[in-house]
């Protein structure tokens, strides 16, 4: 997508990130468990072993360390290793660049949602009236909140899934070890403490679907265990299940610099396309440069207005998909009557010209929201695994009660009269 010389940039850039990482870690004292690993790739089983060579070659050409190798799990063939690699706790990483920022002056608000930015002016304006002005502004909400159209036509949201699984007995070698399956799996291990010692997890995550667009009744979370248990024959019960929401940019590098057709003091960090500690890393250190005029090697690469013409089929792929998701209009109701809707689940239906999200909560009670995302107009599908209305079009997703959960929507679901009944 980027050429040898784009390659090279991007694997010095997120190289350069795993070290930023760890040297702050350690410069502040930020005890985040962070540690130094190698990373294994391996084949999929219904993959091409092609598939590693072309990796193998790539890898090289764009400079990294790597080597075949025999793999340490239940694996077929050989795989690859990448050395260098590491991992940490990214919430305890956090954690510590909260006391540290604090100390050099920073100060944080939370619970202040921000409603609008003024570019030309510089203010953020925040829903409970508050203007704060500023020399340049920041937006870093996993999709931008302040660009209506533009960059959502160049990155597409997926859900992504993640379980914490017991091990019995013995555990694997605490590398990463990832596949070449689409969507990929991972692996990482961790050890949580407890009364009666360490107890080591395996952290296993994949099971990505374009957000809003699975409208099946499977259940990633167990197929990611029968994964697990398939490459990990002592993984025991699942203890922890979490999910979360990545941008896939078009070229499978993050968008981070100035906002495209925006003020110039104006700059965003989006489409981390499941790279988010390096590319956080990564945007941290690059808009530091560009707030300051400083001039930085990743500029170009990482350009919010670059135009990638390799990335020409990808980017018509996704944004036809999204044109196909507006037919939504056109079509019945998924259910034509209310009572079909069981206790705790919702359903989109059409009463006339309108489309309805309809939830039935747990008490029975039924609760009529407008179907129609806030952010470009979408109808919303019910998220039955994570209760939650998603939008199919650019991942904004509500709670059952139409609240926002993830832009780029900042605007509730509209209520319909008589939104509560029986």
């Amino acid at each position: 997508m980027h050429g040898e010389d784009g390659a090279r940039n991007a694997a010095e850039s997120h190289a350069t990130a795993i070290s930023e990482i760890e040297t702050i870690a350690a410069r502040e004292g930020i005890d985040c468990e962070f540690k130094r690993t190698a990373g294994y790739l391996f084949l999929a089983e219904d993959d091409s072993a092609d598939s590693l060579e072309e990796e193998f070659e790539a890898s090289r050409t764009a400079g990294l360390a790597v080597e075949w190798s025999a793999p340490p799990i239940q694996a077929t063939g050989e795989c690859l290793r990448f050395p260098g690699q590491a991992q940490f706790h990214p919430v305890k990483f956090l954690a510590g660049l909260d006391v540290a920022s604090q100390t050099l002056g920073a100060k944080l608000y939370s619970h202040t949602e921000v409603k609008e930015i003024d570019g030309e002016n510089t203010l953020v304006k925040t829903s409970n009236g508050f203007r704060v002005a500023a020399r340049a502004v920041i937006v870093a909400t996993n999709t931008p909140m302040n660009d209506w159209v533009k960059m959502h036509t160049k990155q597409a949201a997926y859900r992504t899934y993640v379980i914490g699984v017991s091990i019995e007995g013995d555990p694997p070698p605490a590398f990463l070890y990832w596949d070449t399956a689409e969507p990929f799996h991972y692996v990482r291990t961790e050890e949580i403490a407890n009364g009666r010692g360490v107890k080591k997890l395996l952290i296993v995550g994949g099971e990505d679907h374009k957000t809003g667009q699975e409208r099946n009744d499977h259940d990633q979370y167990n197929r990611l265990a029968d994964w697990a248990r398939q490459h990990f024959p002592n993984a025991g019960a699942v203890k922890f299940r979490w999910s979360g929401q990545i941008m896939n940019s078009m070229d499978g590098l993050a968008f981070i610099g100035r906002n495209p057709g925006d003020a110039d003091n104006v700059f965003i960090t989006t489409g981390d396309s499941g790279n988010g500690l390096t590319h956080g890393s990564i945007a941290g250190m690059l808009l530091r440069d560009l707030v300051l005029g400083r001039g930085n090697p990743w500029a170009e690469l990482y350009d919010p207005a670059r135009k990638n013409l390799r990335a020409v089929l990808p980017f018509a792929r996704e944004n036809l998909n999204v044109a196909a998701e507006y037919s939504d209009w056109l079509r019945p109701g998924e259910v034509d009557d209310e009572s079909k809707i069981e206790p705790g689940m919702g359903a989109v239906i059409r009463k006339g010209l309108s489309k309805i999200a309809v939830y039935r909560d747990s008490s029975n009670q039924l609760h009529q929201l407008s179907a129609v995302c806030t952010h470009l107009g979408c109808i919303v599908s019910w998220n039955a695994l994570e209760q939650s209305w998603d939008c199919p079009c650019h991942g904004s997703r509500f709670s059952p009660d139409g609240k926002v959960l993830n832009g780029p929507a900042i605007r509730s679901l509209e209520p319909v009269p008589s939104a509560v009944h029986k």
